[in-house]
């Protein structure tokens, strides 16, 4: 659950650029094994979905994300969560590998060149939550503020660099209208 503190910032307005990303302590993450830094700041970013189970509670979510990782180190070996970042339809951040540590989202090629960002859930028929939406936007803002993305940076969807339906048709034609989208 959340800690009152950690929402103080953005009561008060202090969190405009810089969402609020629920650490992996909180959350209940297991410890990492992964090690390849990324070089920042990164140009790119990669949005997919889970194809999983949607959340929309602080509580709900961190059992997804803990779902998630699970799933990702025990039954397919990898050293974590595959991905920097998820989103929640809770309008929370998760953090996975973080902006520093090399993602394994997207392949070897875009890997080591991008933030793999993922929203927990399908969105092949449906939407995400604009809250959901909104926490991504702000957490790429952050990227930028923090030095973490270059001002330049640019999105992509999952499937504009892998054979995928992911990010799901919906959340797809979300994010084509960002404005850093480009195919």
């Amino acid at each position: 659950m959340l800690f009152a503190w950690a929402l103080f910032p953005a009561l008060l307005g202090l969190a405009d650029s810089c969402c609020f990303v629920v650490p992996r302590s909180e959350w209940k993450a297991l410890p990492s094994e992964c090690s390849k830094g990324l070089r920042k700041p990164v140009r790119y970013v990669v949005i997919s979905h889970t194809a999983g189970s949607f959340c929309s509670s602080p509580d709900s979510c961190e059992q997804q994300a803990r779902n998630v990782q699970l799933y990702q180190m025990k039954q397919l070996g990898w050293c974590d969560v595959a991905y920097n970042f998820l989103i929640g339809e809770d309008g929370h951040v998760y953090e996975g590998r973080g902006w520093t540590i090399k993602g394994d989202h997207t392949g070897p090629i875009w890997n080591p060149m991008s933030i793999g960002i993922t929203f927990m859930g399908d969105y092949s028929h449906r939407a995400p939550a604009k809250r959901a939406l909104r926490a991504a936007l702000n957490l790429l803002k952050c990227g930028v503020s923090e030095g973490f993305l270059r001002s330049n940076y640019e999105v992509k969807g999952h499937r504009d660099v892998q054979s995928t339906l992911s990010p799901g048709d919906q959340l797809y034609e979300i994010i084509q209208s960002w404005d850093h989208y480009r195919e």
